[in-house]
């Protein structure tokens, strides 16, 4: 393999090194490198951090360009080169570079290291649970045999004896995944989602109730409707009670009139309200709108003007709060 190496560089520099790729990757695959080290691979022979995230199996790795683990990092940019793990999958692998057509040495570099990570965690973690919208469904259903769920459990590739939450998203049917690979705040989530509690399989009817309930707080994240795309049903307490009180598709509270008012008014002041609602201090939602201090207090003033009440104080903060979470929870 290295004296074709040599001799396609000789031939064409890029196919050489394309060459050089496969066979360190398979000498990884052959020694039954982890996961780490196949990312570790991936972004030193790019020369750009690449990272591998798995959500399903509660999997996430990046690593630099030193060949330095560090997790944290950006969204992940469509610009990227990626891989997905299985065909016709989402992405799952990327290398970091802002480059819309990747070259040959990227492109088989994600071919390599995305197949050979597929192998790595479906040995060492199992393989995906199978998405049977029909099967989870019958998992969350309460009127339902308790025989018939752990038979479902059992076909998702669910271990009965670990906890597990039920997913309620804005848009597609319900999922259950291990209580390990919830969303998390490590990536953004496609599309508004509820997260049930953790609980035994044969109480996921429970979280799935809760989930349901939770996707009501979701917001879209934007100018014109602020707030967490992912909501645990726990961090709720008791503002979790607004739900039985605030139907969907409700007439809009007076409170919620007046911020849908603001909103017409000036949509960019939406934002700048969820962060006085929820930050500390006025100076860190300055710092959260990224906008000056003094920028802030005249948006303020303006705000408090559409609304009709003072935002400034505890009591106008909570106010603000709570019109903020009803305005969610009476979208139809």
């Amino acid at each position: 393999m290295k004296e074709l190496a040599g001799r396609l560089t000789a031939l064409d520099p890029d196919a050489g090194a394309a060459v050089r790729v496969i066979a360190y990757f398979d000498r990884l695959t052959e020694g039954r490198a982890g996961a780490e080290a196949l990312v570790r691979g991936a972004a030193v022979l790019a020369g750009v951090p690449a990272r591998l995230v798995d959500a399903d199996r509660g999997v996430r790795i990046r690593i630099e360009a030193d060949g330095v683990r560090r997790d944290s990092g950006p969204p992940p940019d469509p610009a990227w080169p990626s891989a997905a793990l299985t065909p016709g999958g989402a992405p799952a692998f990327w290398l970091e570079r802002a480059d819309p057509r990747p070259s040959v040495v990227d492109a088989v570099i994600l071919e390599r290291a995305s197949g050979a990570a597929r192998l790595v965690l479906d040995r060492t973690r199992g393989r995906v649970p199978l998405d049977d919208p029909a099967l989870v469904e019958t998992l969350v259903d309460a009127g339902a045999a308790e025989p018939a769920r752990l038979h479902a459990a059992r076909r998702l590739g669910l271990d009965v004896r670990a906890p597990a939450r039920a997913l309620a998203a804005a848009a597609g049917p319900p999922r259950v995944v291990p209580a390990s690979a919830a969303p998390g705040s490590a990536e953004p989530a496609a599309v508004r989602t509820g997260v049930g509690p953790a609980v035994s399989v044969l109480e996921l009817p429970g979280s799935w109730d809760a989930a349901r309930t939770a996707l009501r707080f979701t917001a879209e994240g934007g100018a014109l409707d602020p707030g967490p795309r992912v909501v645990y049903a726990e961090e709720l307490g008791g503002i979790a009670l607004l739900a039985d009180l605030i139907a969907a598709g409700a007439e809009p509270p007076p409170d919620v009139r007046a911020l849908d008012a603001v909103a017409a008014d000036a949509p960019w002041l939406l934002s700048t309200l969820y962060a006085v609602a929820t930050t500390a201090s006025l100076r860190a939602a300055a710092a959260e709108a990224h906008v000056h201090h003094s920028t802030l207090q005249s948006r303020l003033a303006h705000a408090e003007h559409l609304l009709g009440w003072p935002v400034r104080t505890p009591q106008g903060r909570l106010r603000l709060h709570l019109a903020l979470t009803m305005r969610r929870l009476t979208r139809p």
